[in-house]
């Protein structure tokens, strides 16, 4: 993936069970539980590209959250701030080589960023 796709949607769920089912059933999609992410279902469409995750729902987040891809998230971010966007999640930790982000655009969206690497660097 490069710069500015988006690679990942999380959807909003109170019962992730009952999401697993539904969203299965409705489109298809292969969902379960990878080692490591116990209580947050990912799933992935028909196509093998397009996937995402089934998480838990809060106060701050009630509808479904498109995740980008960009080089570096603490420049995202700055940028963000300086547009008048607000930080929601700073930079977070997915694994030793992956971190994601979440921000408010000047319209209240939310947006989800994601920076990775393959390999030592």
């Amino acid at each position: 993936m490069a710069h500015g796709d988006i690679t990942h949607i999380d959807i909003p769920v109170s019962d992730p069970a009952r999401a697993t089912e539904f969203y299965g059933a409705v489109f298809g999609w292969q969902i379960a539980e990878m080692p490591g992410f116990e209580g947050y279902p990912m799933w992935q469409a028909p196509n093998t590209i397009s996937g995402g995750g089934l998480a838990p729902r809060s106060d701050d987040f009630t509808t479904p959250r498109s995740y980008v891809e960009v080089d570096s998230i603490e420049e995202t971010l700055a940028t963000v701030r300086k547009l008048g966007g607000r930080v929601v999640t700073e930079k977070s930790e997915i694994s030793p080589t992956s971190w994601w982000a979440a921000f408010e655009d000047v319209d209240g969206n939310q947006i989800g960023l994601y920076e990775g690497t393959t390999g030592a660097g």
